[in-house]
């Protein structure tokens, strides 16, 4: 877990935060012309660990081990609130990268050290626009995991933040860094798929210990962390380890299945056919099996309708659904169009499903069939479409640091992170009242149907 100021923030209400981090962001940013004569195109780049978190042990860390050294690029600090992760992160770190970091014990001691130019931030889920409104106002560079945000209020937050500087940002959705995806991108927006007409997403385990930490739990204490600075501007709360530690179980540091799993699939709708956000969303679920005292669902489905803003009688459905008590189905991401179905799982496009010669027949129509072929004839593609340390979020952090190079515009940007953000936010608001969700784009906030 990592850290942020102890002061008058954590009891501001969201909506001051929000105001107070967008007025501050103008002042502290550096012109790209005096961040080129800071940092060469052939100097080091200094990378601050914001949260050395099991994802930053387990793909990011793997990732910039990978990615880091071409670029002369150096993990030279780890600022974690609890000590136990702090020594752990300067131990790891040096183990894989071959050089100690310095450890901080909250962010703020980091920036005030002026030892980074870039940070990496994979805390809590409610934190990562907090913490990225913080490294912008730092005046760094940052590498963001997901989901970006799951209230309106942060989300505005980091995108005006940025939007309001020069700083390279690159969001944790590394499909979109991933060669697969990118042919998939290719072959949709070529127009040769046809219009999609349903999309359904799956994200199934089996696992009633996923994000549970038992042990750790049963064993750290209160003094050994920040717990008033791991809160932010939450509403106080006394010390809870299993909200500290199993935030993904618990509402509202995390949504749990939306916030960990829905962004990844749901981004790619945004991507594959350049809508910004749903127009509708519903969801049902709950928590069926796992009654361990958890309270984010073990069990979703949630229907997203998609199609232009201006235009109710064109779009198309997806259907997210995913389980935490039965593993059957895994991740699949399956497009459909009239003329047959792209399968991410399998990285093929077929006619299944396709307008046959003889239903088009009885309608005076000709037959509306795809190819079957491999993505990989569409372009060279990977194979993995899991999102743990693999190849694609390798891509990811390596795309992030050529554009902080070249400051050059990311593969997952800010605006990539807005919109999977707003969808977030949309389904959140769905699951919680139970009502048919849109979105007011003027307001920039959610609607009740």
């Amino acid at each position: 877990m990592s850290s942020h100021k102890n002061n008058k923030e954590q009891r501001m209400p969201r909506r001051e935060f929000v105001k107070t981090a967008a007025a501050g962001i103008a002042a502290v940013s550096i012109p790209a012309a005096s961040y080129a004569r800071i940092l060469g195109a052939n100097d080091r780049v200094r990378v601050g660990i914001v949260g050395f978190s099991d994802r930053f042990r387990q793909a990011l860390l793997p990732a910039f081990k990978a990615a880091g050294p071409a670029l002369n690029f150096e993990i030279v600090a780890v600022s974690d609130i609890w000590n136990r992760r702090r020594d752990e992160g300067v131990a790891e770190i040096e183990r894989v990268m071959g050089a100690k970091p310095r450890a901080f014990r909250n962010n703020e001691e980091m920036y005030a050290a002026k030892v980074a130019d870039a940070v990496m931030i994979s805390t809590p889920d409610f934190l990562h626009a907090y913490h990225g409104v913080e490294a912008i106002q730092a005046g760094k560079d940052a590498y963001i995991e997901k989901p970006l945000a799951h209230s309106m209020e942060q989300a505005i937050a980091i995108r005006d933040a940025v939007k309001k500087s020069d700083r390279v940002v690159q969001i944790g959705t590394q499909r979109r860094s991933a060669a697969n995806y990118q042919a998939a991108n290719e072959f949709i927006r070529s127009g040769k798929f046809g219009d999609i007409v349903m999309a359904e997403m799956t994200w199934n385990v089996n696992q009633p210990g996923r994000w549970r930490r038992p042990q750790l739990v049963s064993t750290i204490k209160e003094t050994d962390t920040d717990w008033k600075r791991f809160l932010a501007y939450m509403p106080f709360e006394a010390w809870d380890p299993r909200k500290y530690l199993e935030y993904r179980l618990f509402w509202p540091y995390s949504s749990g299945i939306p916030d960990q799993w829905m962004v990844h699939q749901i981004d790619t709708v945004h991507w594959f056919t350049g809508f910004p956000r749903p127009r509708s969303v519903v969801a049902n679920g709950g928590v069926y099996l796992w009654k361990d005292g958890r309270k984010n669902w073990d069990t979703a489905t949630i229907v997203f309708e998609y199609g232009p803003l201006d235009d109710p009688t064109k779009g198309f459905q997806v259907v997210y659904a995913s389980r935490m008590t039965n593993g059957a189905g895994g991740t699949k991401e399956l497009y459909y169009s009239n003329a047959g179905m792209l399968n991410l799982d399998t990285n093929e496009i077929s006619p299944n499903g396709g307008l046959t010669e003889r239903s088009a027949a009885e309608m005076g129509m000709k037959a509306n069939q795809l190819p079957t072929m491999k993505l990989s004839e569409v372009a060279p593609t990977e194979t993995a479409a899991n999102t743990g340390g693999d190849s694609s979020t390798t891509a990811n952090v390596r795309n992030w640091m050529e554009c902080v190079r070249s400051r050059g515009k990311t593969n997952a940007n800010i605006d990539a992170g807005y919109s999977h953000a707003v969808a977030l936010c949309m389904t959140v608001a769905a699951m919680h009242t139970g009502r048919k969700v849109m979105f007011d784009d003027g307001k920039q906030d959610i609607v009740m149907g």
